[in-house]
């Protein structure tokens, strides 16, 4: 299964390069920022665009990916995550990794199969629920903020992830509305070979809790869809 996301990652590198070739998006190197309170407030005026308070307090968060095939149910409070693709459950903890167990078929997985499998399993938590959250995660430890000027004279905002994860040193340059809102990220990341490539952050809905979360991203002609996201308490 390992092997199996791997060559994931490789499509979806491919796939970027052939976004390029036909003219999608051009390479762009990663444009320089400038760091401080002035990069930290444009952060909050986001977060407070985007009911932080609400996210902060939601305690549960469910989703799918992939077309369905990765599914979730977070308990944020916990710090547990149930994730559920193929014939495989892991019960995944956030907090201490080696306590998660996975289940094929509902049978709990040997020692060796199942931190396989949890690695697994916390590979895509990873990479999923941050097209779920990411917005949120901008003041997460070791992360950087600066202050990127963009093409029409108004500030972005290039976070750049230090630490945690599974890609550390991944960079996204946030678009933002007048109100702070966003609305699109240029990314600069190890697991796509073009820099600059522009997703869109526009698709949102407000959820039960009060908080904003998106349905849906376009890269080019390529739609990623979040499957029925919910946040609860």
């Amino acid at each position: 299964m390992k092997k199996l996301f791997k060559i994931t990652g490789v499509v979806l590198g491919l796939l970027s390069i052939g976004l390029l070739i036909f003219g999608w998006f051009s390479n762009e190197p990663l444009p320089e920022g400038k760091s401080g309170p002035e990069a930290d407030a444009l952060a909050r005026t986001m977060l407070k665009a985007m009911n932080y308070d609400k996210y902060k307090n939601t305690r549960f968060l469910e989703w799918s990916y992939q077309g369905g095939t990765h599914q979730y149910k977070w308990d944020k409070a916990m710090g547990k995550v149930e994730v559920k693709w193929s014939d495989y459950t892991v019960d995944l903890d956030l907090n201490e990794t080696s306590k998660s167990i996975a289940f094929e078929n509902s049978t709990a997985l040997p020692p060796k199969e199942n931190r396989d499998i949890v690695n697994v399993a916390w590979e895509y938590f990873n990479n999923d629920s941050f097209w779920l959250v990411a917005p949120f995660k901008v003041f997460d430890e070791g992360v950087q903020r600066s202050l990127v000027e963009l093409e029409d004279g108004s500030d972005g905002l290039l976070v750049t992830y230090t630490t945690g994860g599974t890609t550390p040193g991944d960079s996204y340059l946030w678009k933002l509305q007048p109100n702070g809102f966003p609305y699109s990220f240029k990314m600069w990341v190890k697991i796509i070979p073009i820099g600059g490539l522009e997703a869109t952050w526009d698709d949102w809905q407000i959820m039960e809790s009060g908080t904003f979360l998106p349905k849906s991203h376009k890269l080019g002609p390529i739609t990623l869809e979040v499957g029925n996201p919910k946040a609860y308490n």
